[in-house]
């Protein structure tokens, strides 16, 4: 496996002496890395490294672009992201890269834990890069969604909108999500109409992806219509990113972008409107669960899982 976005163990153990190939491990527990990475993988911190330092915002171009070059990352490199928890962090860093305007981004299948469960050398080794000039990024705006955008998709019905977080998150049943209590907003709940598509449901038991064709029967299932523009959301764009890169890149569908604001913004914006209950309006591109029924009422804070 090697030729799309995915890529397998086999070839990143073909490919650990190219120098045109930049491994970089991006893992939600930072200690990780130091207890064992990759031979020749950099590292980059997705709350640190890949964050504005003066606003809530991704890093902007020309620090991107200084960020690629000081890993010896030029315009022709590729750049391969893997991580733990089957990469839910590195597909966050996969979506800012290819925001910022970085072509060729991809992710080894199955993450840290792929490679180690087959016994392939991880090092405590930290490698060091000449660095590369990296001209001025173009971002990609198409990938990206603001929430005015969300909010004029709301009025036209122009896209369909997808909640990656978990079931209780999206119901507005509990909240903030488990050890993420800095992430929270205001209001629990989801954005009305918005269909809710868990992202940790795309990876099997041993953490790789599952088929195309089993990831698009989730969509399937869920009554989204895949021919319709498409705008995804979590709680601060980590499972969205997610979420963005199964539909476009596994899936083939032209016009998904993320909105990375996510709920921690729309939750505690004023004026946004908020819906509670585990249901969909099927007007607005979901099908509801005939299992489920529509909730209201008081929100009981405490945590559920992440997502």
């Amino acid at each position: 496996m090697g030729a799309g976005v995915l890529v397998d163990t086999e070839w990143v153990a073909a490919h650990l002496d190219d120098p045109a190939v930049r491994l970089v491990q991006v893992d939600e527990d930072a200690l990780l890395y130091d207890v064992g990475h990759i031979p020749g993988a950099a590292r980059l911190r997705w709350d640190a490294d890949l964050q504005a330092t003066g606003s809530r915002d991704v890093l902007d171009a020309d620090a991107c672009a200084a960020l690629l070059g000081g890993l010896g990352v030029g315009p022709a490199t590729t750049v391969v992201l893997y991580g733990d928890r089957s990469n839910g962090w590195a597909t966050y860093a996969h979506w800012v890269l290819r925001y910022r305007g970085h072509a060729d981004v991809r992710l080894l299948d199955g993450g840290h834990a792929a490679w180690a469960r087959e016994g392939r050398p991880l090092t405590k080794a930290v490698p060091t890069f000449a660095p590369a000039d990296y001209p001025t990024l173009r971002p990609r705006p198409d990938l990206r969604a603001s929430a005015p955008e969300v909010l004029r998709a709301l009025t036209d019905g122009g896209a369909t909108l997808i909640d990656a977080r978990p079931q209780p998150q999206y119901a507005g049943t509990v909240f903030p999500a488990i050890g993420y209590p800095a992430t929270g907003a205001h209001r629990g709940g989801h954005i009305p109409g918005a269909v809710n598509v868990p992202w940790t449901a795309f990876a099997r038991e041993d953490g790789r992806l599952k088929s195309p064709e089993a990831l698009r029967r989730l969509y399937r299932d869920a009554g989204v219509d895949l021919a319709r523009p498409i705008v995804t959301y979590c709680i601060i764009g980590v499972g969205s990113s997610f979420t963005c890169l199964v539909l476009r890149d596994l899936l083939g569908h032209p016009d998904v972008r993320n909105y990375d604001g996510s709920w921690m913004e729309w939750g505690s914006s004023i004026g946004y409107p908020v819906a509670l209950g585990a249901e969909a309006d099927t007007r607005r591109g979901g099908r509801p669960c005939p299992s489920r029924r529509r909730r209201s009422g008081s929100l009981t804070r405490r945590s559920a899982a992440s997502g």
